[in-house]
């Protein structure tokens, strides 16, 4: 890795004071398109880095392209050489509306049934997450103090370190207060860490392992539907949504900074509502 390299990512860290989890994502990328130009990053011309960005469109997502080329922006404009990127543009992106479970399908992955303390934490897991629409980082990095019992909500650490307070409901407290009470400590095999849910060693949960769970617990509650950390936060919204929720209060929840990030759950509300007049109204189909 370059002395370039490095410089930039203790500026995001102690500069701009990024999560350690969005600085290892830039060194990651930093490093793949530096391995890429075969050469000193810094040392790459605007046809270089086309070339690059060209060749990773065979096998990547759009999405990741446009990632690596903001990246790349931040990286040259941090060492003063905005002109080598100045005209790569990022790529139209297709407008794919986020998937989200329904609620028989929430239904069938939170009534799993409660055998071991094993079964509770993921119980506790799987009905905050979905009552609450945290992000996977968010719900791995709780402490066990960050939910208030008698006064019903949760604080929250979001991206930039900002903190939020979302209310939950009495299912998601119910079982978070018997797994808290009851099974918590018999997780924790003698290790002392503030961590909320430990994994199965009785260490910090990790996102990966988070996403191996929720992968198991798929399976075994036979949903065929995708299904992410990410989508369960997509079906909180648009359940919420769909259920008569504001647009601004569900921005809130979520910890979105801008409101056009929300808007994207209208979207699947109207599609539904076409999709149900289609099916339904006895006028809306051709030939009436």
């Amino acid at each position: 890795m370059s002395k370039e390299i490095i410089d930039f990512l203790d500026y995001l860290r102690i500069e701009r004071k990024m999560s350690d989890n969005t600085v290892e994502s830039y060194k990651y990328t930093l490093n793949k398109l530096e391995k890429e130009s075969k050469k000193n990053l810094i040392l790459c011309n605007k046809n270089d880095l086309k070339t690059i960005l060209i060749t990773n469109k065979k096998s990547e997502k759009v999405k990741s392209i446009n990632h690596e080329i903001t990246i790349l922006r931040q990286f040259f404009s941090y060492h003063n050489k905005e002109s080598v990127v100045k005209d790569i543009d990022l790529l139209k992106l297709e407008k794919n509306l986020p998937k989200y479970l329904t609620k028989d399908e929430v239904e069938r992955l939170l009534n799993i049934p409660l055998v071991t303390p094993l079964d509770y934490r993921n119980k506790a897991m799987l009905e905050l997450i979905y009552a609450t629409g945290l992000r996977v980082s968010e719900l791995v990095n709780l402490k066990v103090n960050d939910i208030d019992f008698e006064m019903c909500n949760l604080r929250v650490l979001g991206k930039g370190n900002k903190e939020r307070i979302v209310p939950i409901g009495s299912v998601a407290l119910k079982y978070n207060k018997i797994y808290i009470d009851e099974y918590r400590v018999k997780l924790l095999k003698n290790n002392l860490i503030d961590e909320l849910y430990p994994n199965n060693f009785g260490r910090k949960m990790t996102r990966n392992g988070f996403n191996f769970i929720l992968k198991e617990l798929k399976k075994k509650c036979d949903i065929n539907a995708y299904l992410t950390p990410h989508v369960l936060r997509h079906s909180f919204a648009t359940h919420l949504l769909i259920g008569g929720a504001d647009l601004r209060s569900i921005q809130l929840l979520l910890g979105h900074e801008n409101i056009n990030t929300t808007n994207i759950y209208t979207h699947i509300v109207n599609r539904e509502l076409k999709d149900n007049y289609i099916a339904f109204h006895n006028r809306s189909r051709k030939g009436k």
